[in-house]
Order: structure tokens, then sequence, then C-alpha cells
């Protein structure tokens, strides 16, 4: 039996996509909120790639302007019916492929779907102004140009092994988004989904282009573990790995570092290790960090007492010099 969501008497069922350009049209209803107010989908299909070889058409490109350095993802929309192991992985490294041999194709197709939507082109300008770029054509250069590729996959259902087979075929970075869609006997609906990067909080800047201090995405270099006594002892001081975590695919290839976070009574960061591998741990999207050398004890960061962090349950991304110069956690992920 499929899902179902309950809200004031009324059930929502899970409803299938009739095809790929019916789950597009749901992206779009919900771009604001999937992607954030400080991302841009781009809905082109162009063909990318040299004439002569393998060419191929992506379903979007999402451009990202939430740091001080603009990222482009390729985006591939699939359907879970369509044997999307296979599928996805070929598209991807195709992708990756066309981007690599022709990126002016690219750069054109980008530039010339910004020009057309007026808001977006609007986007980018303010950013540009805020940014310290040239112009529109120095924006879009720097980010196919100079940004590492990334692709992003939105998918209605992820299925078992998916994320693990992207990140066992690909060291590039390889985001995986579901968006499931749920319907009343009357025909409302709903949309289930999980924000694109929503834990990793975006740097808003003022008017003078100060940042609040949060870590951008294209800094991270560092992630930080919550552990137990127990988990600690086996993993920082013992076996040099932990396992069974989440991590973006976005980031996964930036990381370098994994820190631990002693829960109470001890409530810091205490211990830091660099980082051998990122390998799949189960078919879950799970991965084990494999240490490079034993786990180095570090003068205590501590959670302060009326601190912007609470509680610390959950992974989190820095960088280490953040880190190693910070004082408190509210450093480390907040304001300097």
């Amino acid at each position: 039996m499929s899902s179902i969501i309950w809200s004031g008497g009324e059930i929502y069922n899970l409803v299938e996509y009739a095809d790929e350009r019916d789950l597009e049209k749901a992206i779009l209803e919900v771009r604001s909120e999937l992607f954030g107010l400080s991302r841009i989908y781009l809905d082109v299909k162009k063909k990318i790639g040299q004439k002569g070889s393998q060419r191929n058409i992506p379903d979007g490109y999402l451009v990202d302007l939430s740091g001080s350095k603009p990222l482009l993802f390729v985006v591939e929309n699939e359907l879970a019916v369509h044997d999307p192991l296979r599928h996805v992985a070929v598209q991807i490294l195709q992708f990756s492929l066309s981007f690599e041999s022709e990126p002016r194709t690219v750069r054109t197709i980008v530039f010339d779907a910004i020009n057309s939507d007026s808001v977006a082109k609007s986007q980018c300008e303010d950013y540009v102004r805020r940014n310290h770029f040239r112009n529109l054509d120095h924006l879009i250069d720097v980010m196919v140009f100079e940004s590492p590729f990334a692709a992003l996959v939105i998918i209605d259902s992820i299925p078992d092994k998916l994320e693990k087979i992207l990140a066992e075929k690909f060291r590039f970075g390889v985001e995986v988004l579901s968006l499931a869609r749920y319907e009343n006997a009357s025909g409302k609906r709903l949309y289930f989904f999980e924000p694109f990067l929503s834990d990793i909080p975006i740097p808003v800047r003022d008017t003078g282009s100060q940042s609040n201090g949060r870590v951008e995405t294209i800094e991270i270099d560092t992630v930080v573990v919550p552990a137990h006594s127990e988990g600690f002892q086996r993993a920082f001081l013992g076996e040099n790995n932990w396992h069974a975590i989440r991590i973006h695919g976005t980031v996964r290839p930036q990381i370098k570092y994994i820190a631990a976070y002693q829960i109470r009574p001890i409530s810091a960061i205490t211990h830091v290790a660099p980082v051998r591998s990122i390998e799949p741990y189960g078919d879950e999207g799970k991965y084990i960090v494999y240490f490079a050398e034993p786990a180095k004890e570090i003068t205590p960061v501590p959670m302060l007492k009326n601190g912007k962090i609470k509680t610390f349950q959950n992974l989190r991304y820095t960088t280490l010099d953040r880190l190693m110069s910070a004082s408190n956690l509210d450093e480390v992920f907040f304001e300097r």
C-alpha cells in the first residue's frame, strides 16, 4: 500500500506522474520552494557536445547564486519506472563528457536562457552588482569555465542503490532530489520534497554585501559529526572511520576533514582527522568516512550556553580554517 497524507479529515493519495513532462510541470510549480530564492531553474532543452560525437540534451540547468561564487548544475529529470539505476548514470556521464568537450555551447545556452527570462536576468544583474562581477558575460564565464562540473537529478522517488551507484561512478558532485505528488478526491494537490541543500544555510548578505558569517557551499571541506561516548571511542580512538552518515553529493568531493563533537557532558568539538576516502555504506545513500590517519585532539570548541546552536544532533558542514580558529560552535558555523 502506498503512503498517504492526512490533513483536516482529508486523505491525499500518492499520484504518479504521467510522464517526464508532467514531472517537469511540477518542478516549475514548486521551484521557488524546491530550490530557494537564490537559485534559478532554467527549463531549456538543447543539445550539448561536439558535432560528430555523442551529443546530449539535459532537461535544464540550475544557476546557484547563493554564495559569492556562482555555481551551475546540469539537470536530469527522471521517473523511477524508467530503470533509473542504469539510465541516470549513463546520462550524467554523457553530460559531463559533453560539458567538458564543448563548454562554449553550454555557455551560449545558459546565456540565451537567462536573457530570454526578464526575472532571471534581473536577478543575475543584481547578483553581478553585489558581487563585483564585470557584467552578465563575466558571471556566466565563471560558472561554466571556472566552477567544477556538478549535476542534479530530480526524480519522483529515489530507488534503492541509486545514490550508491552515482557515488561509486562519479567523483564530481551529483545531488539527488525526490519530488512526490499527492492528491485528494477533489483534485487538490500536495507536494512532498526536501529542498535543495536545505541543511546548508545560505550566507545571506545585506545591501553592503556583508555576509552573515555562514560558510559557503563551495568553501566546505569539513564535516562535524555528533558522537556519543561509545561511538566516539570506536571511531575516533579506535577504528579510524565513521559510518552510516548522509553527505550531500554536491559537497562530498570537497570533504577533506572530519571532526567529532562529543555530546553532553563534554559538549564540544574535540578531535579532527584528515579524510582518506568517502565510500558508499549500504544501499540507502549513506556513507562511511575513512580517516587518512588517527584523529588528533584539538583545543575543545564548546557550545555557548546562550548561543545560536541549542542542540547538535545531525552532521554539520564547515571549513577547517573556521574550526581551528573558533572559540565556540557559533563561530564554527555562524558568526565570526
